[in-house]
């Protein structure tokens, strides 16, 4: 059942500035490839350390909508998306805001929409299921947007991650715009993320909200 817990002004600025801090440290980190090699791997083709960082805003946004129900979730998200396009413009580049808002948005109001639904069943498969599409749609948004050549004509940005190429994954043929390798490693780290978070997850949830003897998500 939906959550009825009324939802205080303490309680939605707490979870704004969290969604703001994460959102906002993850533009600027996605601009830093992570340097080193893992075996034949360079990871600088492959990760970007914003993946590390990303996966906590499906973690704020779940635990609002699991306390408060899915339109307080969304009040968040929408102020959150606000404080973070403005801060991130400061921080990064306007492209970058630009994908990042735009990404956020649409994968975020997703994750309320999948954790509503589910949210009658086992205490984990609301936030992995919720988090795990959300973050498809934030991956090909952010990516494509932020990075790809043709939306840097269209956006009227340009640099040199649209031209440089680099192997599927740091290691497979034939070569893909580097991007596209980012995107396909900074995906997996994502979901890799969202399965560890749901151990903190499960532990705010017992502070937040009760569970009765059979859990619920």
């Amino acid at each position: 059942m939906t959550a009825t817990r009324r939802f205080s002004v303490g309680h939605f600025a707490i979870a704004v500035a969290a969604m703001a801090v994460v959102v906002v440290a993850s533009n600027y980190l996605v601009q830093f490839p992570v340097q080193g090699t893992l075996g034949a791997i360079n990871l600088a083709d492959l990760l970007t350390w914003g993946a590390f960082t990303y996966p906590a805003a499906f973690l704020v946004t779940d635990l609002t909508n699991r306390k408060f129900g899915p339109n307080p979730a969304r009040l968040v998200v929408a102020v959150g998306f606000v404080l973070a396009v403005a801060l991130s413009i400061l921080l990064s580049t306007p492209r970058i805001a630009v994908a990042s808002g735009s990404a956020f948005l649409v994968a975020q109001l997703l994750d309320v929409t999948v954790f509503n639904r589910l949210r009658r069943l086992s205490w984990w498969k609301a936030p992995f299921a919720s988090s795990l599409f959300g973050s498809v749609i934030d991956t090909l948004l952010f990516f494509s947007i932020a990075f790809s050549g043709g939306m840097a004509v269209l956006l009227g940005y340009y640099d040199d991650f649209a031209v440089q190429s680099a192997p599927l994954l740091g290691v497979f043929a034939p070569e893909v715009p580097r991007w596209i390798s980012w995107a396909v490693g900074d995906f997996s780290v994502k979901i890799l993320v969202a399965i560890f978070l749901l151990a903190p997850y499960r532990i705010l949830l017992g502070f937040l909200v009760p569970l009765p003897k059979r859990s619920v998500a």
